[in-house]
């Protein structure tokens, strides 16, 4: 993210002034060839070289082909278990097929163009495109993705000319106001159910005007050029598309050959800074231990158990047991520290854990309670306690800084408790700057500050030298990603304005900081708090 990226603004300065001189539809013609014959294309080889090592990929050949992308590498995109389930139901329709579309793992801005994993095609080949999209700083992968291909990011730029861009994934839960810049409609919330006919509705249509219309009529479906800020309420998919589970398994992600499958959709918590909490969609929507257990393949070597709250399954020590039987690698996405027991913890053993990983949220307990959070300072001394009966090696805890009332005091009372933690086991701290969400209880709280977070950090840091191992994500990036988590269809604009400009976080400040110039009226989101 924080690389230079030259070439982008010399691109973006060839398509208008060709598109002036020659006219629209002449002029995308021109960009796509010019694109093709100067700009680099993701190679082949390293393509091919990874479909060989993939299992359970669906080889399908349809009269109706889409891309299907993830604007993020494809280490990143083939661990999302969201993005291989939409690949697993697109592929079953009749009549349709997928390709495959990842961020060129050396994308230099917009100068190296995705090519597609299944027949190697352009992005620009395709009538439609479908994105999805995970947290609000990948929407610069997907400014990277369509400008290297010769399409115009901006959806007010393109014509009939171009691909139709239908966008949707996490990202539709919270805020997705600045992806609307991008994408010409965004299927709001769990896709399972409405994405086939989305693609129809866009595919079976003889205009993008008839396109829009049609999907301005599904449930749940937002089009920004008709919706303008007025947003649909959130999909909730019906429990027959549950659990979601991965078709392909490949070493070449961060879950190297791991088979992933959902143990339970939602949450039953009430987490005040968290998109998916019990508020949201219904609450938990919990899965079977025989179905879960039924459709775990015999040569995965790994499982990996995924939800927003997969500790709060009633039965998870029993599926984590009886995959270890199997003598299957075990990992969940999320422990929670109250819900941890001598059984549960013997059989994360068992599965091979050798951390045990939770979540501490904040420093002290008092803002823990501000956070609506179950865990206690018990509950995390007994999660050391059973890390070190059941002989692994160290705790990891995540937490948040820069989080609304937060003093020095907070980080003193965490350097005590997680110092007298470190005398059970070796502790690790992964620390997070805390971003405000929309769809939460702390909509618009204010970003701590920069300057802020990495005074504390720093004070964190010190105060555990020789105690506990402190990593932390940038205080940088976390402001960049609150300003378009709090903002609208101009802070998304900004970022293919910052991505052009080489995708510095000084481009992405000056961005936002235009932005913030043109609405006064505005809390002041885009001025960095240094």
């Amino acid at each position: 993210m924080g690389l230079r990226r030259p070439g982008g603004f010399v691109l973006h300065a060839w398509r208008h002034a060709k598109t002036r001189a020659l006219g629209r539809s002449r002029a995308s013609h021109a960009l796509v060839g010019y694109v093709r014959r100067h700009m680099l294309r993701e190679p082949t080889s390293v393509i091919r070289e990874r479909l060989a090592r993939e299992v359970g990929r669906i080889d399908k050949q349809a009269p109706n082909a889409i891309a299907l992308a993830y604007p993020s590498p494809y280490r990143t995109g083939m661990s999302s278990l969201g993005f291989l389930q939409i690949y697993k139901i697109l592929q079953a329709e009749p009549g349709l097929a997928c390709e495959r579309f990842f961020l060129p793992d050396e994308a230099d801005g917009t100068k190296i163009a995705p090519v597609g994993y299944e027949q190697h095609r352009a992005l620009s080949d395709f009538s439609l495109i479908a994105l999805s999209v995970a947290y609000e700083l990948e929407l610069a992968g997907v400014v990277q993705m369509l400008e290297a291909s010769g399409i115009p990011s901006l959806r007010e730029e393109r014509g009939r000319e171009h691909p139709f861009v239908l966008a949707g994934g996490p990202l539709s839960f919270s805020n997705p106001l600045p992806l609307a810049a991008y994408a010409d409609a965004i299927i709001m919330g769990e896709a399972e159910e409405l994405v086939v006919p989305a693609v129809h509705a866009a595919l079976g249509s003889s205009s993008k005007a008839e396109a829009l219309k049609r999907l301005a009529e599904i449930p749940h479906v937002f089009v920004p050029e008709l919706h303008g800020a007025s947003m649909p309420t959130v999909a909730r998919a019906d429990t027959r598309f549950l659990p979601a589970w991965a078709p392909i398994r490949t070493p070449d992600t961060e879950l190297s050959n791991m088979f992933l499958i959902e143990t339970e959709r939602g949450c039953s918590r009430s987490c005040t800074y968290c998109v998916m909490r019990r508020s949201t969609n219904g609450g938990m929507r919990l899965v079977p231990k025989d179905t879960i257990l039924s459709l775990v393949p015999d040569d995965a070597p790994k499982v990996g158990l995924v939800g927003a709250a997969v500790s709060d399954h009633p039965k998870i020590a029993e599926i984590v047991r009886e995959l270890a039987a199997r003598g299957k690698g075990v990992g969940l996405s999320s422990l929670r520290p109250d819900r941890l027991s001598d059984d549960f913890v013997g059989a994360l053993r068992l599965g091979g854990y050798k951390t045990l990983t939770t979540a501490m949220d904040g420093p002290s307990e008092r803002l823990r309670e501000s956070l609506e959070r179950r865990a206690r300072i018990k509950h995390l001394e007994r999660a050391a306690e059973l890390a070190r009966a059941h002989g692994m090696k160290r705790l990891k805890l995540y937490l948040m800084l820069g989080l609304p009332t937060e003093t020095d005091a907070d980080i003193d009372e965490c350097i005590e408790f997680v110092g007298k933690l470190s005398t059970t086991i070796p502790v690790a701290l992964g620390i997070a700057p805390f971003c405000a969400k929309r769809n939460t209880p702390l909509d618009g709280a204010e970003f701590a500050g920069i300057q802020v977070v990495d005074k504390r950090l720093d004070r964190l840091r010190r105060g555990l030298r020789g105690r506990a191992d402190v990593r932390a994500t940038s205080a940088k990036w976390a402001w960049a990603e609150y300003v378009l988590a709090q903002g609208g269809v101009a802070e998304g604009r900004a970022v293919r304005d910052a991505v052009l400009s080489g995708g510095s976080f000084s481009a992405y400040k000056a961005a936002f900081a235009r932005v913030a110039a043109s609405k006064p009226q505005r809390r002041s989101l885009a001025i960095a708090p240094f």
